[in-house]
């Protein structure tokens, strides 16, 4: 078994419970955990026989762009995408962390973890 982690993948997006949020935007950043088996990409150096990890970036890039209200629904849109799109996928993680928050004082991020 392998984890195939991308982390730090920024985006401006639209999500929030507040109009202007939705209007106005912010800064996300995702970090995702995929357990996979790479054993024949590991003895092959085929990229065909493992999870994509340019593929995986466009799934949540295109998830990113859906307006919504929750961080949640965001990583559950994005874990159940992953989870449709690859198969080979056996477990997944995914942090969302909303950048400057407006929660009426300095915070540097909310997040929440999701796994399937």
């Amino acid at each position: 078994m392998a984890q195939i982690a991308l982390e730090n993948m920024e985006f401006f997006a639209y999500h929030g419970c507040f109009s202007e949020e939705q209007i106005i935007g912010t800064r996300f950043i995702i970090d995702l955990w995929i357990e996979t088996d790479t054993t024949e990409a590991e003895h092959t150096d085929k990229i065909t026989h493992t999870i994509n990890y340019q593929d995986v970036y466009f799934l949540v890039k295109e998830q990113m762009i859906i307006k919504s209200k929750l961080l949640e629904h965001v990583g559950r849109r994005i874990l159940d995408a992953l989870t449709e799109k690859f198969p080979d996928v056996i477990s997944a993680r995914i942090k969302v962390s909303k950048m400057n928050p407006p929660l009426g004082g300095k915070v540097g991020c909310v997040s929440i973890v999701l796994s399937t």
